[in-house]
């Protein structure tokens, strides 16, 4: 296996890890990429290319054009509300038909969640095979000792659509009956300012704090309950991580939240007196704190999930090719 991306943080640490990259500029050209892409392929003759994230999509599909390799591809989130991420019908309707174009060159697609899966017939009417994957977690070799608590934790990107502003008035609620209780807003992004703006204004800043970035294991160790109201939302690895952590819950149902999450860690996502009591019911009674079930896969089970799609797609292309002679 190689792998092809940006160099920074992920290059990095894959070479720490002993795995072969090869650096590929996104930043600038456009056709730049596509043609470093496309040498890559033609050098290492892949059976497949895997992408991740609609940018290398993209990639794929133009720098594999003629060279007779696979392509499958890992669909990460798709919000419901079709305008999240484009400013108008236009734009929207543009990107659902850039990818239902794109979709045509792809031999496999795999969604984190039903949910993604839906969406994907829904607004890019992909007609291909698809394979729902939940994100594959390793569960702890020992149990986490876990106490009730209010120390509450954001562990998300400040944007508008993870909808931190829900989380905050949730809090304010929390501290009229737990003025014990305490919030940190872990992240940076665009939102930030506007934030730390509502903080104040509801009186909060003595109780709730901005660090910035995180360690997350630590952030989380450190915490009782990961609040996470988003309005987009996948199969979040931040949920994931809480559940192996022993935290408690409180999440929107968007995405595959509720296909890793039981209905009791469930709040809309702008009801924030729902949003509270599901916090305060999971800080504070530790036999209402959600767990791993058989459903989510290991690391291990994700990753042979992944190689049965690799073995389907390669058999398929076989036979496709025996029928031609």
């Amino acid at each position: 296996m190689v792998i092809t991306c940006p160099a920074g943080p992920l290059a990095n640490r894959l070479r720490d890890m002993n795995v072969e990259v090869v650096d590929l500029p996104t930043e600038n050209s456009t056709t730049t990429a596509v043609t470093t892409l496309r040498s890559t392929i033609s050098r290492l003759k892949p059976a497949i290319v895997h992408s991740h994230l609609a940018k290398a999509d993209f990639l794929s599909a133009m720098a594999s054009v003629g060279t007779g390799v696979k392509l499958v591809s890992t669909e990460h989130t798709i919000p419901s509300d079709r305008f999240m991420y484009h400013p108008n019908r236009a734009s929207a309707v543009f990107m659902e038909t850039a990818h239902r174009v794109r979709l045509h060159r792809f031999a496999h697609v795999v969604a984190v969640s039903q949910a993604t899966e839906r969406e994907m017939r829904h607004q890019w009417h992909a007609k291909g095979p698809i394979t729902v994957m939940l994100n594959g977690i390793d569960r702890p070799t020992t149990p986490p000792s876990r106490e009730p608590g209010l120390r509450l934790l954001s562990l998300a990107r400040l944007s508008k659509e993870k909808n931190i502003s829900a989380t905050i008035r949730a809090f304010e609620h929390i501290t009229r009956e737990h003025p014990e209780a305490t919030l940190t807003v872990a992240g940076t992004g665009s939102e930030e300012a506007s934030l730390k703006t509502l903080t104040r204004r509801l009186g909060l800043d003595d109780k709730v704090s901005f660090p910035g970035f995180v360690r997350p294991g630590e952030a989380m160790t450190n915490h009782d309950v990961i609040v996470q109201p988003s309005k987009s939302d996948n199969c979040s690895y931040t949920l994931l991580d809480a559940l192996a952590q022993g935290m408690g819950v409180a999440a929107s149902p968007v995405g595959g939240n509720p296909e890793i999450l039981p209905a009791r860690c469930i709040a809309e996502a702008d009801d924030v007196e729902a949003l509270a009591e599901v916090a305060i019911r999971q800080g504070l009674r530790l036999d209402n704190r959600p767990t791993l079930t058989d459903a989510i896969p290991t690391v291990a089970r994700m990753a042979e999930g992944i190689s049965r799609v690799y073995q389907q797609v390669i058999e398929g292309s076989s036979r496709r090719w025996g029928r031609r002679n």
